[in-house]
């Protein structure tokens, strides 16, 4: 079963060299483990998704100029995480679950690696 993601989860990209930890903002009253809970409107890039050391994708134009070698990741997201929970909602978005993933537009797969907290179920 998912668990509500919140503040300080950790989250990975597919073509990123480290992971990284969300910041669920706490202008959001909803908390989870005494942490902001976080949303699939969450996606800001260097707001909520911060960078994650070194981007390996080809379609990044940094990594995909010569000579070709990872370069510092600047995510790119473009669009919410889906699906997000079909039965929970906060300030009326679906809450982030640790099933979401999210996409960079270059061509990297956000995914949550550890939710930050363990006790409440989506």
């Amino acid at each position: 079963m998912a668990v509500l993601v919140v503040d300080g989860a950790i989250v990975a990209c597919t073509f990123g060299a480290a992971p990284s930890a969300l910041a669920a903002l706490p202008a959001n009253p909803t908390r989870g483990s005494n942490s902001a809970a976080a949303t699939i409107m969450d996606f800001a890039p260097m707001v909520n998704i911060k960078p994650f050391g070194l981007c390996s994708s080809p379609a990044n134009p940094a990594v995909n100029t010569p000579p070709f070698t990872p370069k510092p990741c600047i995510p790119a997201t473009a669009s919410p995480w889906v699906p997000g929970s079909p039965a929970v909602t906060i300030g009326g978005q679906p809450a982030l679950d640790s099933a979401c993933t999210c996409n960079c537009l270059w061509a990297g797969v956000i995914s949550v690696i550890s939710p930050g907290q363990q006790a409440a179920q989506v």
